[in-house]
């Protein structure tokens, strides 16, 4: 074959391979249409700069587990990094070995939720982050208790008046917060195969991720699921069987709000298992199948449940990469 009929040849294959991603882009453009790619960094608060003294005091203190009653919990204890930043197990374990009566979301990507905690009784992070400390099932210490510990350490001084300088006396529970706060909005996850794909690298996600993300949309998941972290941030009716949790109705007394959850986030979550409120559910399978019938009033057949499932692990981001705090 002559070197003009090969460069003819590269040209016509070349053509097909265009021709066919031009068919294929124009097929899913109206569903790419329904999702967003992942920011690197959530909405940051006008109150609460982002530096990198208050992120790294953040972090000491996320990690720091005598502001603790027992001295051996901290945040990480069940927002583990090697865990998906959650804990794996149906419901929290916290002081004492006290069983919680919730599933730990994860807190990743949590900056951008419209709001803390499966009844979202909290609004942002800074409001979510002493929540824990002080909870008698969790960290069981009081805020006084927990600022009087933080003192005892000349470098909590050195660290709190460096992410805090405009302060006279830095170490309060008002700038803890301010600090773990900060340093949760950097604990995201973009860059997954959905984000790439998005971007315009068409071969970032398989063939059954793709029709799972047409299932997605079809089926009307999306409808909740939405926006960069794919939730809608609302609370929704979620009889869970076999659990009693009231959900938002005991935040807000209404009774419209009975067994209403907050839309968890669908980031990361083949990873971040096991499932629901109270973390009944253990495999993605279950959980998504489950919430066809709740939400949608229909079964998956296997076919559309596979394709569901690996439209999932497209989700999973990159970690953040960081170092763990040495502590005082």
């Amino acid at each position: 074959m002559t070197p003009r009929q090969l460069h003819r040849l590269g040209a016509t294959a070349m053509a097909l391979v265009l021709s066919v991603t031009a068919v294929h882009a124009e097929d899913i453009a109206e569903y790419m249409d329904f999702f967003e790619p992942l920011p690197f960094l959530p909405p940051i608060p006008a109150d609460n700069t982002m530096t990198p003294e208050k992120i790294e005091l953040g972090k000491m203190l996320f990690f720091e587990p005598r502001i603790s009653a027992s001295g051996v919990i901290s945040c990480a204890t069940c927002h583990n990094p090697a865990l998906g930043w959650a804990d794996r197990i149906p419901r929290a374990v916290g002081h004492g070995g006290q069983v919680g009566e919730r599933n730990t979301p994860t807190v990743l990507n949590s900056g951008f939720l419209g709001a803390q905690f499966w009844d979202g009784r909290e609004p942002d992070l800074e409001g979510q982050a002493l929540g824990p400390i002080q909870a008698d099932i969790e960290m069981n210490m009081t805020l006084a208790e927990a600022i009087e510990r933080l003192k005892e350490f000349e470098i909590y001084h050195e660290h709190f008046a460096a992410a805090f300088p405009d302060d006279a006396d830095p170490i309060n529970q008002g700038n803890v917060a301010l600090a773990i706060a900060t340093f949760e909005r950097t604990l995201n996850t973009p860059n997954s195969p959905l984000d790439r794909f998005l971007q315009g690298d068409v071969r970032a996600m398989t063939e059954p991720q793709v029709a799972g993300m047409k299932l997605f949309v079809d089926a009307g998941c999306v409808a909740c699921h939405n926006g960069p972290a794919l939730t809608d941030s609302n609370y929704h009716r979620f009889e869970l069987p076999g659990s009693k949790d009231e959900g938002r109705f005991l935040v807000t007394g209404d009774e419209a709000d009975m067994f209403a959850f907050r839309t968890p986030t669908l980031r990361n979550v083949a990873v971040t298992y096991p499932y629901f409120n109270n973390g009944s559910v253990p495999d993605l399978e279950g959980a998504v199948q489950l919430m066809g019938q709740q939400m949608l009033g229909q079964d998956f057949s296997d076919e559309e449940l596979d394709s569901l499932v690996a439209f999932m692990h497209a989700l999973t981001g990159e970690m953040p990469d960081l170092i763990i705090p040495a502590l005082p």
